[in-house]
């Protein structure tokens, strides 16, 4: 009856509300790699050194893929290197096998973080989790995940 009992404890929905740590990426991002754009539509504002890409917006650097449909590059003041890149409107970001939907998300370059927030999907396979928000460190490819994280945990027979 206590072998029942635990069985079903592990199929119900785990709630938390710390923080869950997670693996996330391919192990090959590189930092050096172009970042390559591209989108129905691109406004550049040489002012505030910013540029608006929206309209079925992909973004690939490595084996990273991020897809929004606007995108807000934002240049560094001293070079014409990005410095952030602000997705909106519903985002998928993908590296290897692993997925994450959000509605928005910020990619830092400099410290090469990826900061998704609003309703966060992650899938890893057969795994699922949820969360409000997801900070992505491509560098040590890992993912911090916070806000009512949820999952189901499988069980094999």
């Amino acid at each position: 009856m206590r072998a029942l009992l635990f069985a079903a404890f592990l199929m119900l929905p785990f709630d938390a509300a710390a923080q869950t740590s997670v693996a996330f990426g391919s192990n090959a991002a590189n930092a050096n790699a172009p970042v390559e754009v591209s989108a129905d539509s691109l406004s550049v504002d040489q002012s505030n050194g910013t540029a608006v890409f929206s309209g079925d917006v992909v973004i690939g650097q490595g084996t990273l893929r991020l897809a929004a449909p606007r995108v807000l590059v934002v240049y560094r003041a001293d070079s014409q290197e990005i410095s952030r890149l602000e997705a909106s409107g519903g985002v998928t970001l993908v590296d290897g096998e692993d997925a994450a939907e959000a509605r928005d998300a910020t990619y830092n370059l400099d410290t090469r973080t990826i900061v998704m927030e609003g309703d966060v999907l992650l899938t890893q396979g057969p795994s699922a989790l949820t969360s409000n928000r997801m900070v992505v460190d491509l560098d040590a490819n890992t993912a911090q995940m916070t806000g009512r994280v949820k999952t189901v945990l499988q069980q094999s027979n």
